[in-house]
């Protein structure tokens, strides 16, 4: 069956090199398959994303040549299909909240003499609000006080049972979601996290091939975990190398990457532009021409 990709970007910056070579490498399967290519703007982030980014996105994908299938997915458009998913987790108990600032956890985690790591390389939040009896929840729910919401791990693992993702030239890979601990699935300043965000949308708009960045790759285990607690179809995955810059260095926003507009501005053709990100003029022209 023809793949449906997605290329899913946040608008918290203009898009640079590292990120046209994502869209490029889900577009380019989904065309010389016969699939579909959808456009995703994970905008969730409030304080983040700004909508002069947004439409810089869709401007710079359509200068490079790609087009997609369908309307753009905003997420922040979508706020109630978040908050059901939540309210399902919630409502078999998965769920709790957590009312810990980052030195709170801090604090917690200096106490401890070999505290573990997620994958993200921050440490694992040892679970101060998980052991809140019902009483003191419901008091600091009723004073108002900023929470997050967690993920109960062990609860959660013990409903999903047994899990495994198909990575593309790799085969079967077992999970284990445990190495995130008790993941925030809605933060105190965001009405869901990403990783509820994506797997949610992926479902919804049918996405069977994933394409992204192999510092991803580990973020499947605990997506493959929520799309079993939630029902929801798994995708196969092929996690693709980075970008990096002269140093060795992956290429991003942070780092202040050149842009594509920057490129543009210095007289960089699309063609130009579609080879520094990885795709010479004769794999570009393996697309069906009616799409180019």
């Amino acid at each position: 069956m023809p793949p449906t990709t997605r290329f899913a970007p946040s608008p918290t910056g203009y898009l640079h090199l590292g990120h046209a070579h994502a869209a490029l490498t889900a577009w380019r399967r989904a065309r010389a398959e016969g699939g579909r290519f959808l456009l995703r703007l994970e905008d969730i982030d409030p304080g983040r994303c700004r909508p002069e980014f947004a439409a810089a996105i869709l401007e710079d994908l359509a200068w490079l040549g790609l087009d997609w299938d369908g309307p753009v997915r905003v997420q922040s458009a979508h706020l109630p299909d978040y908050q059901a998913a939540l309210d399902r987790l919630a409502a078999r108990g998965l769920l709790y909240p957590c009312f810990c600032t980052r030195a709170d956890i801090q604090r917690e985690v200096a106490r401890s003499a070999c505290a573990p790591h997620s994958p993200d390389g921050g440490p694992l939040y040892p679970g101060t609000c998980r052991a809140l009896s019902p009483a003191e929840r419901a008091d600091r729910l009723a004073a108002g006080v900023p929470h997050a919401l967690r993920l109960d791990m062990a609860r959660a693992l013990a409903q999903a049972g047994p899990l495994s993702f198909e990575e593309e030239g790799e085969g079967t890979i077992a999970c284990d979601p445990a190495r995130f601990g008790d993941a925030v699935l809605a933060r105190k300043d965001a009405p869901a996290s990403y990783h509820l965000c994506v797997t949610h949308d992926d479902a919804l708009q049918g996405v069977t091939l994933v394409t992204r960045g192999i510092d991803l790759k580990p973020a499947t285990h605990l997506h493959r975990l929520l799309q079993a607690l939630m029902g929801w179809p798994a995708p196969r995955y092929a996690h693709h190398g980075l970008l990096t810059d002269a140093s060795g260095r992956r290429l991003a926003k942070r780092d202040n990457a050149a842009t594509l507009r920057d490129l543009r501005a210095q007289g960089c053709t699309p063609a130009e532009a579609r080879a520094r990100a990885g795709v010479t003029d004769a794999a570009w022209a393996l697309a069906p021409p009616a799409r180019r």
